[in-house]
C-alpha cells in the first residue's frame, strides 16, 4: 500500500504574525534534541509500515531549511535504508527566500531532494513587513531563479491574500510577477485569524484592515485568472500547478492516502485514526527517550463521519470523486448526504458526469458552505 511521510522541523529565525505552527528558535541543542527524538521516533514506527510504499516525503515547518544538507540527508537516508522509498518518490522540502544559497541547494539535490516549496506570500515589500517577514520582494524573485539554477524544476511557492491593507491591485502586482516566474506549482492562502498568533492578539485591528468579502472573492477569481493563463491550472481549491508538476504529497491528503507524522507537533492518518504528537521538543524528546510514543491526541471517526470527512476533502480536486469508486472503497454514502449533492448540482455548483462529481467554476467559490452542509 503506498503512503505519505511528513517530518516536522520546527526552527525558525522570526515566528510571523500569522503563524500558528509549533516553531522554535533554530539553535544547536535543539536540533540535537530533534534528530535524536526523530531517530527514535522512526524506530518506534517502523511497524506501522511494514509493506507500505512511501510515494512522498514532505519536510515542514518551521523553516526545514535550517536543518542543514548533512542533517537532510541523514534523515532521508534513515528512511532509505529500510527500502521502503519509491525511486520515484517526491521530496520537497520547505523553505524561506533569505535562506536559499546554491550550494545548498547542490547538497540537497544531492541527498535526494526534488521539490522545494517557498514561502514567498507577497511581492510586495510594504506587505512583508506587515505580516512579519524578513525578506524582500527581490529577495523572493531572486530565490526563486537561484532554485531554478541549480536544475531543481519542481519549485512551488506560496501567496497569501486578504492580508490587511492588501487591495486588489497589489494582489495583482503580486500575481503578475508569480505568472512570470519559472515556477511550476502555487498555492494560495487567505488570512485566518488563528488563536495564539500576534494578528489574533491584534484582531480587532486586523480585521478592520483586512478586505471586505466582496474583495477577497474577486481577489480569489483574478489568482484563477492570472494563474491559469500562465498555465498554471488550477487542480484543487488553492492549488495550481503546470502540467506533470501537482503536489503528490498534498494529493495524498486529498485522495485520502494515509500518512504518517514524526516531529513535535506532526499529524498522522492511519487505519482511519488521526493523531497528533506533542507541540514541544523537550516532552517529544523525553517521550521517546523513555521509549513512549510522544502521541497527546488521538481520534478515530465513526464511519459514518469519516466517510462524509473524505468525501468533503476530496471534493475539493477539480477532477472531482467518482462515487462508485469512492464507495467501493469506504462503503456507502448515507442518502442524505447523495441527496445533498443532488440539490447542489440543480443549483449549478456541482455537476454530475457518469459517476463522478465535480464542483463547478461557481461551485469552487462556495465549496465551504458546500462543506459546512455536508458534515
Amino acid at each position: 500500500m503506498d503512503c505519505s511521510l511528513y517530518i516536522h522541523i520546527p526552527f525558525c529565525t522570526q515566528k510571523c504574525s500569522y503563524c500558528h505552527f509549533y516553531v522554535i528558535p533554530n539553535k544547536e541543542d535543539y536540533q540535537l534534541l530533534l534528530m535524536d527524538g526523530l531517530r527514535r521516533e522512526w524506530e518506534l514506527r517502523l511497524p506501522l509500515l511494514k509493506g507500505q510504499r512511501i510515494r512522498s516525503v514532505y519536510l515542514g515547518g518551521g523553516t526545514p531549511f535550517l536543518l542543514g544538507a548533512d542533517r537532510v540527508g541523514a534523515l532521508l537516508s534513515m528512511i532509505r535504508q529500510q527500502g521502503l522509498l519509491c525511486p520515484d518518490a517526491e521530496i520537497t522540502i520547505e523553505a524561506n527566500p533569505e535562506n536559499i544559497e546554491a550550494h545548498t541547494l547542490a547538497a540537497m539535490m544531492e541527498h535526494g531532494v526534488n521539490r522545494i516549496s517557498m514561502g514567498v506570500q507577497s511581492f510586495d515589500d510594504r506587505l512583508l513587513k506587515n505580516i512579519g517577514r524578513t525578506h524582500g520582494a527581490k529577495q523572493a524573485r531572486d530565490a526563486v531563479e537561484r532554485i531554478a539554477s541549480t536544475g531543481i524544476t519542481n519549485i512551488s511557492i506560496d501567496l497569501m491574500y486578504d492580508l490587511p491593507t492588501q487591495t486588489l491591485e497589489h494582489w495583482k502586482h503580486s500575481l503578475a510577477i508569480a505568472s512570470a516566474l519559472p515556477i511550476t506549482h502555487l498555492s494560495l492562502y487567505n488570512l485566518t485569524l488563528e488563536p495564539h498568533t500576534v494578528f489574533y492578539k491584534q484582531r480587532e485591528s486586523i480585521q478592520r484592515a483586512m478586505p471586505d468579502e466582496e474583495t477577497s472573492t474577486a481577489m480569489y477569481a483574478e489568482a484563477i485568472e492570472t494563474l491559469e493563463a500562465s498555465g498554471l491550472l488550477q487542480y484543487e481549491i488553492s492549488a495550481f500547478a503546470r502540467p506533470g508538476y501537482r503536489s503528490e504529497h498534498n494529493s495524498g491528503y486529498w485522495l485520502a492516502r494515509p500518512f504518517l507524522g514524526l516531529g513535535p507537533s506532526a499529524f498522522s492518518y492511519w487505519n482511519g485514526t488521526r493523531f497528533r504528537n506533542m507541540a514541544n521538543i523537550h516532552r517529544y524528546a523525553r517521550a521517546l527517550h523513555e521509549g513512549i510514543l510522544p502521541c497527546d491526541f488521538e481520534e478515530t471517526l465513526a464511519p459514518d463521519a469519516a466517510r462524509r470527512e473524505l468525501l468533503i476533502i476530496a471534493l475539493r480536486l477539480r477532477d472531482g470523486v467518482d462515487l462508485d469508486a469512492f464507495q467501493a472503497a469506504h462503503g456507502p454514502l448515507e442518502q442524505e448526504v447523495l441527496n445533498t449533492l443532488q440539490h447542489h448540482c440543480s443549483l449549478g455548483l456541482l455537476e454530475k458526469t457518469g459517476a463522478r462529481i465535480r464542483l463547478t467554476r461557481d461551485g469552487v467559490f462556495v465549496y465551504d458552505s458546500l462543506a459546512s452542509e455536508l458534515v
